[in-house]
């Protein structure tokens, strides 16, 4: 049978990244061994003030007949049962629905609601909350049988997003996040820009025509991963870039030139090599496998048990984790990200209220670094994008400037009940209308 080119391109970068293989596994051993020793030793099925509880002490419940769980002890879902722990969403479908919150996470069953809404979101996948409770059943590991659905699931996320994980012509780019039954703002961990390398990074220079968005989205991605999934502080990261600007006479990371950006790439490598005794993985799948099993440790870090006892949360839940095609807020002037409140949260007025930033990407706005616009501004900046967020519609939209919303939220205030919070991103790439 011929091959496609698909297919051939697969061969081509798996073929580039092969060399990578033994410091790809002992990045893998690293990090979990890094993790383990750093973390919290809570379980989900375990209360939030104690530390060290057997696995098979655990009390787990089955939250849907979709999904089938062990209900304690030794006991594991049955070979073949079919089990359920992958759902998608996407191009005005979705497999989930707001029924499905308590092993789809607030986060994943507003995106299903969206998608099958016909409200433009990128498309991705949920892994449902029932896995985090097996990943920490079976000591940090996600089971065998689930993990090597990643892959599947990942190629036919591929055919919607029309762009391939790790192909050097025309790479895709995912982020991970969590997501809870309830709202847990910050308290866990998010990956951004997976899938860059080397290969993929030249890739994504020529798709696009930005050298400076590409090494940028590359920098941020090294950042995260060390800070999320290696347990490197941040502040060393920082301290690089700071030191860079200084050098430069630069005030803003905005101001920074590609070889600035290539300077802080390089460093941040070295963080890595020099903090976890690792090179920075290259192999796309070896991150976002990673970067899944950061997100279920998230469920356990300090703040997280902290915001959860202060608010009641049982701890047996679990995050489900979403895995969704990147879109980008800081690919231009003309783009940017935010998020928006459907009442006024202060006054309780019943108006869109929001910030944004423009070119910039979501961690941007949470940092504190630069000062959001209020979203009246919109109208003066992108006026088409802002008449969107009340018909959520792109016909009024050029195509290469489009809305997309990340998350709807329901936000419960003591005084007004039906507050609903989005994320969302505005990508621009110039002249580039048939960007994915």
């Amino acid at each position: 049978m011929k091959k496609t080119s698909s297919e051939s391109k697969r061969k081509t970068s798996s073929a580039k990244t092969v060399k990578t293989g033994k410091t790809t596994g002992r990045a893998l051993r690293a990090s979990t061994t890094l993790v383990k020793k750093t973390m919290v030793k809570n379980s989900p099925g375990q209360a939030p003030d104690r530390l060290a509880v057997s696995p098979n002490r655990l009390t787990r419940q089955t939250v849907s007949t979709r999904v089938a769980v062990a209900s304690s002890g030794n006991q594991k879902p049955a070979k073949g049962s079919g089990a359920k722990y992958y759902f998608h969403f996407g191009s005005g479908r979705a497999e989930g629905s707001r029924d499905d919150i308590d092993i789809l996470g607030g986060k994943g069953a507003g995106l299903c609601e969206m998608s099958a809404a016909g409200i433009p979101v990128p498309p991705g996948f949920v892994i449902s909350a029932a896995v985090c409770r097996l990943f920490y059943d079976a000591g940090l590991t996600t089971p065998g049988a689930i993990d090597k659905q990643l892959e599947e699931n990942v190629r036919k996320l591929e055919k919607q997003a029309g762009a391939l994980f790790g192909d050097p012509e025309n790479p895709l780019l995912l982020s991970v996040r969590s997501g809870s039954k309830f709202s847990m703002p910050g308290m866990m961990d998010t990956i951004l820009n997976l899938g860059l390398n080397q290969q993929t990074l030249d890739g994504l220079v020529n798709k696009t025509g930005n050298a400076r968005f590409a090494h940028d989205n590359y920098r941020r991605l090294i950042q995260m991963f060390g800070n999320v999934v290696l347990g490197i502080d941040r502040g060393f990261f920082e301290a690089s870039v700071e030191k860079i600007k200084k050098d430069r006479r630069i005030k803003n990371d905005s101001s920074l030139q590609v070889k600035d950006l290539k300077d802080i790439i390089s460093r941040f490598k070295s963080i890595i090599k020099r903090k976890s005794g690792e090179e920075f993985p290259d192999d796309p799948m070896t991150q976002l496998r990673l970067s899944r099993d950061a997100v279920f440790k998230s469920w356990n870090n300090p703040r997280a048990i902290s915001y959860r006892r202060m608010n009641d949360i049982p701890s047996h839940l679990g995050t489900a984790v979403t895995i969704q095609a990147m879109v980008f807020g800081n690919s231009g002037p003309k783009s940017g990200t935010g998020v928006g409140f459907t009442r006024n949260p202060s006054t309780g007025e019943n108006e869109f209220f929001g910030e944004y930033l423009q070119n910039a990407q979501g961690e941007d706005v949470v940092a504190g670094i630069r000062t959001p616009q209020p979203i009246a501004r919109l109208g003066k900046d992108m006026p088409a994008v802002r008449s969107n967020f009340f018909d959520l519609g792109l016909s009024q939209t050029d195509v290469r400037n489009r809305l997309r919303m990340l998350q709807t939220l329901p936000e419960r205030l003591s005084n007004f009940s039906d507050r609903s919070l989005v994320e969302f991103v505005i990508e621009h790439f110039a002249g580039q209308s048939d960007f994915r």
